[in-house]
């Protein structure tokens, strides 16, 4: 018996050795290891602008606040796609990303009109998702902002990859460069964040065709109904999770939005705490792992960091399904199943489309 498992685990060994040899090779790094590469987007797109009236600026409170995260693992075999995460910068999250072989970036683009803008009620329909989409493309589709293309998140991104493409050549980051230079591959983009960050992932998915959408605890936008248009970006390659406790997911927030983006064609939502991977190839996923009835904290739970739940060992309780979330086969689907009854959609009747 000590035998084998001493031949079996020399076989794992030589397994890892020849996966690192191969990723190395393709990546072509004499000293394969995990990076995390940093460069303020003032300095790198010499058009950038500040706009105070959105909180926007450069440096705040005396320090650099458009510094902006690259992270890629060049032992790990890669699988060619580039997350955009449209939050502030997690490096727990960012981990994960890299072991899964996935690129990314975190961008700093001009969102922070969420906390001047944001108004509930919005004032009319798809008043927030504008504003997102702008912030987003830096065109102009909103009243309430004017954020030019290079303040955009489109432009960011792809001004960042330039520069890693020349600052970062151990990354291949070439390779989310469309053919024409003119912009980013977007075919290979996973577009995610959480909480505001998911919202503005959904709204950008439905303008712009990218690889996978991951929902981290939303989209919001409940007095919006821009969740229901047509989309570039197929329905099946949505994914969202939230906590159960949390108030997005108890007042109908995240439900509506998950029903109106078509989701319930892929499976029912399922409690991830009772089923295993791949989770019935459902799009929709909660927990309702133990915060203590912390409603803040629920809201946080479904991203690595601070809030996420922890196993009597230590080790984070969801890492199968953060894999799920950003590995899974779209192609892989549920069974559709109805509309849920108990899903409030119209939170507002005088803003129906």
């Amino acid at each position: 018996m000590k035998t084998q498992f001493s031949f079996l685990l020399a076989l794992l060994l030589n397994s890892v050795s020849a996966f690192s040899a191969n990723a190395a090779q393709v990546y072509n790094d004499p000293k394969p290891q995990r990076y995390d590469v940093t460069a303020r987007a003032s300095e790198i797109d010499p058009r950038a602008r500040e706009h105070p009236e959105i909180d926007f600026v450069f440096n705040k409170d005396g320090k650099p606040a458009d510094v902006q995260h690259a992270a890629v693992d060049t032992r790990v075999a890669p699988q060619g796609k580039l997350v955009i995460w449209l939050m502030g910068y997690n490096g727990q999250i960012f981990d994960r990303f890299s072991s899964y072989g996935l690129h990314a970036i975190q961008v700093h683009y001009a969102n922070g009109w969420f906390s001047r803008l944001n108004k509930e009620p919005a004032p009319y329909d798809q008043y927030l998702g504008d504003i997102r989409l702008e912030a987003a493309t830096g065109q102009d589709f909103s009243m309430a902002v004017n954020i030019p293309k290079p303040d955009g998140m489109m432009e960011r991104a792809f001004q960042f990859v330039k520069w890693l493409v020349k600052n970062h050549p151990q990354g291949r980051w070439e390779q989310f460069l469309a053919k024409d230079g003119a912009g980013l591959d977007w075919d290979k983009v996973i577009i995610s964040g959480s909480s505001h960050g998911a919202t503005t992932s959904a709204r950008f998915a439905k303008y712009q065709r990218v690889d996978r959408v991951v929902m981290l605890c939303g989209p919001r936008d409940q007095y919006d109904h821009w969740q229901k248009l047509p989309s570039a970006t197929p329905a099946n390659r949505y994914f969202g999770f939230s906590h159960v406790l949390d108030g997005g997911w108890t007042a109908d927030h995240y439900c509506r939005s998950w029903e109106l983006l078509g989701l319930n064609q892929f499976g029912p939502v399922l409690n991830v705490d009772r089923t295993a991977p791949p989770y019935g190839n459902s799009r929709r996923l909660i927990t309702d792992a133990d915060v203590k009835g912390d409603v803040k904290r629920a809201h946080g739970a479904v991203t690595p960091g601070a809030s996420a739940v922890k196993d009597a060992s230590g080790k984070y309780i969801l890492e199968a399904v953060w894999r799920y979330l950003y590995t899974h086969p779209v192609d892989q689907v549920g069974e559709p199943v109805p509309a849920d009854p108990d899903c409030q959609i119209d939170q507002r009747p005088d803003l129906k489309p």
